[in-house]
C-alpha cells in the first residue's frame, strides 16, 4: 500500500465522514462510494498502525479491568485464584513475580490473553 503524508490522511477521513452518510449495510459491494470508503479506510488504518501504534496493555492494567468489569474487589479476586489478599496486592504493585499457577488461573478464569500474561 502506498505510504501517505499526513496532508493525505487528513483528507482520507474528512472524506470517509462524508461517505459514510452515503453508504451503509445494504450498499451493494459494487457500488463506487463503498469501494472508496475501502480503499480510504484501509489508507488510514495503514497510516494510524505507523504513526499511532497501540502497545499491548500491562497485565497490571488488565488486571485491573477485569477486576472492574467483574466487580471484584482484591478479597474477591484473593478468593478466585486461590491466593491471599497480600499476594494480590504485591502482584498489583510488582513487589512480586506472579507464579505460574497465577498465570493459569488468570488466563483460565479471568480471559486474560497469554501474551499479555507473558510479557515482560
Amino acid at each position: 500500500m502506498k505510504k501517505i503524508s499526513e496532508t493525505e490522511y487528513n483528507k482520507a477521513k474528512e472524506r470517509i465522514e462524508e461517505l459514510l452518510l452515503l453508504v451503509d449495510d445494504s450498499t451493494p459491494k459494487e457500488n463506487i462510494n463503498l469501494k472508496e470508503l475501502v480503499r480510504l479506510s484501509d489508507m488510514v488504518e495503514s497510516y494510524e498502525t505507523v504513526h499511532y501504534p497501540i502497545g499491548t496493555p500491562s497485565l497490571k492494567d488488565v488486571i485491573e479491568l477485569r477486576m472492574f468489569e467483574r466487580k471484584l474487589k482484591q478479597k474477591d479476586l484473593a478468593e478466585l485464584l486461590e491466593t491471599n489478599t497480600s499476594r494480590i496486592s504485591e502482584y498489583l504493585n510488582g513487589k512480586r513475580d506472579i507464579t505460574i499457577e497465577i498465570a493459569r488461573a488468570l488466563h483460565k478464569k479471568l480471559n486474560i490473553d497469554s501474551d499479555i500474561i507473558l510479557q515482560g
